[in-house]
C-alpha cells in the first residue's frame, strides 16, 4: 500500500474516531439537559407544594422564603435502598413515583413511594418535635362528627388541619358500611420514631394519621418470601381516593406496607 493510500485511511479513520466523539459528547449533554429539565420540574412541584415557605430554585438549591437554601441532590450518586432510607436527600424522595388512584398494588420490591423523607426538610417546615417546636402548632379536628366526633391533633401547617377535616367530611358522606375502617382512629401527633428504626416519624411532624388498626395491615407482621413480603390490604378504594384528593398519600402502596397510614405530601400527588 502506498503512502498516499495510507494516509487517506488514516484520515478517513480520524474522522470516524471524532465523529464517535462528538457523538457520545451530543448524548452526554442531551442526557445532563433531560436530568436538568427532570430535577427543575420536581423543584418546581416543591414550590408549587409549599408556598407557605419555598420561594424559588435555581441549579440545585432549594430557596425557602426566610433567605435559606437547601441543596435538591448531595451529590452522592446512586444509593442501595437502605442508604436511601437512612441517608436520603431531597432528590431520594421521589425515586419511585406515586401511583395514583386504584393502581399500584401490589408493589414491586423495595417500591416505597413517599416512605423516603429527607428529615430536615420536614423539620425546618414543621418542626421538630423533640425540641418542642410542634405541639404549639396543633390544632384540634373533629374526625367524622357523624360517626362519634373524636377530636384529633394535627398541625395548622400548610393548612394541613383544613385538609384533614375536608378528608373527614367526605369520608363522614359515604356508606355507613365504610366507617370501621376508620374509626376509631389509630392517632395522628405522636412524638417517636418509626418502628424497628432510628429515623423520626411524621406523626412527630402532625401531618400523619392512622385509620383504625383493627383492619390494618403492616409489613412488620410477616415473613418475608423471596425477599419480599406477601402484600396484605384491607382498606377499599373508595377511603384511598378521598385522602388522595386532599393531598395524602397512603402507605398501602409501599412494598413495606402500613394500611392504616395517611401522611400529608401534595408534592407526590399531581
Amino acid at each position: 500500500m502506498n503512502k498516499r493510500r495510507m494516509r487517506i485511511i488514516a484520515a478517513r479513520f480520524a474522522a470516524l474516531a471524532l465523529l464517535v466523539t462528538l457523538g457520545a459528547a451530543t448524548l452526554s449533554f442531551a442526557a445532563e439537559a433531560t436530568d436538568q429539565a427532570q430535577r427543575a420540574a420536581l423543584l418546581d412541584k416543591l414550590v408549587a407544594s409549599y408556598p407557605d415557605f419555598l420561594a424559588s430554585h435555581d441549579g440545585n438549591m432549594l430557596r425557602w422564603k426566610d433567605g435559606t437554601a437547601m441543596p435538591f441532590d448531595d451529590g452522592k450518586g446512586e444509593k442501595d435502598f437502605e442508604t436511601r432510607l437512612d441517608s436520603p436527600d431531597l432528590e431520594d424522595e421521589f425515586y419511585a413515583p406515586y401511583p395514583v388512584g386504584r393502581a399500584g398494588i401490589p408493589p414491586g420490591v423495595d417500591i416505597d413511594p413517599g416512605r423516603v423523607r429527607y428529615e430536615p426538610f420536614f423539620a425546618k417546615m414543621y418542626g421538630d418535635c423533640k425540641k418542642g417546636e410542634v405541639t404549639g402548632k396543633l390544632v384540634d379536628v373533629v374526625w367524622l362528627p357523624k360517626h362519634g366526633g373524636k377530636k384529633l391533633k394535627i398541625t395548622a401547617v400548610n393548612g394541613v388541619a383544613e385538609k384533614l377535616k375536608a378528608v373527614s367530611a367526605d369520608l363522614d358522606a359515604l356508606p355507613d358500611s365504610f366507617v370501621k375502617y376508620l374509626t376509631p382512629s389509630g392517632g395522628t401527633y405522636n412524638c417517636r420514631v418509626i418502628a424497628g428504626t432510628t429515623r423520626p416519624s411524621v406523626h412527630g411532624n402532625g401531618i400523619a394519621i392512622d385509620i383504625n388498626v383493627a383492619w390494618s395491615d403492616y409489613w412488620r407482621n410477616h415473613q418475608p418470601v423471596g425477599g419480599k413480603y406477601p402484600y396484605k390490604n384491607r382498606i377499599p378504594w373508595e377511603i384511598v381516593e378521598i385522602f388522595e384528593k386532599h393531598g395524602f398519600i397512603w402507605g398501602g402502596k409501599w412494598s413495606h406496607y402500613d394500611t392504616m397510614h395517611f401522611e400529608y405530601r401534595p408534592e407526590l400527588l399531581p
